[in-house]
C-alpha cells in the first residue's frame, strides 16, 4: 500500500478487556488505530484513536446514527443537556474532555435507605470501584452515614465518564441526593478526589471553564474554588 500510496484499511474486534483482538504485531504494522464506542441503546457513537503516526493519539469524534448514517456531533454539550430540570436534588453539571475537547455532561445521583442488610452501589457510564472510593471518603471526611443507603450513579446520554476529573461532580451529586439539597443553579462541578478528602487540580482546566462559560455556566466549583470537600458540603 505505500508504494502505490493506498490507504487500506483493516476491520476488526475488540475483545471483552478492550484489546485488539488477534496478534498483537498487527497493532505494531498499522500507521493508526481507532475504535467506534457505543451500543443501540445510547445517543452518541464515539470514534477514539489510541495509536497514529501522523497526528495526536486520544483524540475522539462524536458522531451520532441517523437515517442517512452517521454524522457529526457538532456541538455534544447542548444535546447532552436538552430537557435538563434545573435544581434538581442529585443533578450535577460536569465538562469531561475527550480527547482535548470539552463538553458538559449531566451526572445523577440516588441515595435511598436500602431495604436488606447490605447497601447496593450502581454506576451506570462511571467506574464502581471509583464511585466505592468517593463514598468511603464522603462517609469518613464528609460526615455522612451512607452504610445502610443504596446508591445509583446515572451519566445521562450514556456517556462513559473514566478521568479523575469525574470524581467531585459524582461525590456532590451523591451528597445532594443524601441531603436532599440541589447545588447552584448553573454551576459547573469538576476535579479529582483524594483519599484524605482534598481536591486535586485537573488538565485542561482553560478548555473547560471556556466550554461551561460559552453555554451560559457562570458559576465553577473546582479545586481551585475549594481545598476540601468539607468546604464544599458546607456550601451546599
Amino acid at each position: 500500500s505505500k508504494s502505490s500510496k493506498t490507504a487500506v484499511m483493516l476491520i476488526g474486534h475488540v475483545t471483552k478487556d478492550g484489546t485488539l483482538a488477534g496478534p498483537r504485531v498487527l497493532e505494531h504494522l498499522v500507521d493508526v488505530v481507532m475504535q467506534i464506542e457505543g451500543d443501540r441503546f445510547q445517543q452518541f457513537r464515539i470514534l477514539r484513536s489510541s495509536k497514529n503516526r501522523f497526528g495526536a493519539c486520544f483524540e475522539a469524534g462524536i458522531f451520532e446514527m441517523t437515517e442517512n448514517g452517521l454524522t457529526e456531533v457538532k456541538n455534544p454539550s447542548e444535546q447532552l443537556l436538552e430537557g435538563r430540570k434545573e435544581n434538581s436534588i442529585g443533578s450535577v453539571i460536569t465538562v469531561a474532555m475527550e480527547g482535548t475537547r470539552p463538553f458538559l455532561v449531566e451526572v445523577q445521583a440516588l441515595v435511598s435507605t436500602t431495604p436488606f442488610g447490605y447497601p447496593k452501589r450502581t454506576a451506570n457510564g462511571f467506574d464502581l470501584n471509583r464511585l466505592q472510593i468517593l463514598i468511603a471518603v464522603l462517609e469518613k471526611y464528609g460526615k455522612l452515614n451512607l452504610q445502610n443507603q443504596d446508591v445509583f450513579i446515572n451519566i445521562v446520554g450514556g456517556i462513559k465518564l473514566s478521568e479523575p476529573a469525574a470524581d467531585l461532580a459524582v461525590l456532590t451529586a451523591v451528597a445532594s441526593s443524601y441531603l436532599k439539597k440541589p447545588t447552584a443553579s448553573k454551576a459547573i462541578i469538576y476535579g479529582e478526589v483524594g483519599l484524605s478528602g482534598e481536591l486535586r487540580k485537573v488538565s485542561f482546566t482553560d478548555q473547560r471553564i471556556k466550554e461551561s462559560k460559552r453555554l451560559g455556566f457562570e458559576k465553577i466549583i473546582s479545586p481551585k474554588e475549594f481545598k476540601e470537600i468539607t468546604e464544599l458540603l458546607k456550601s451546599l
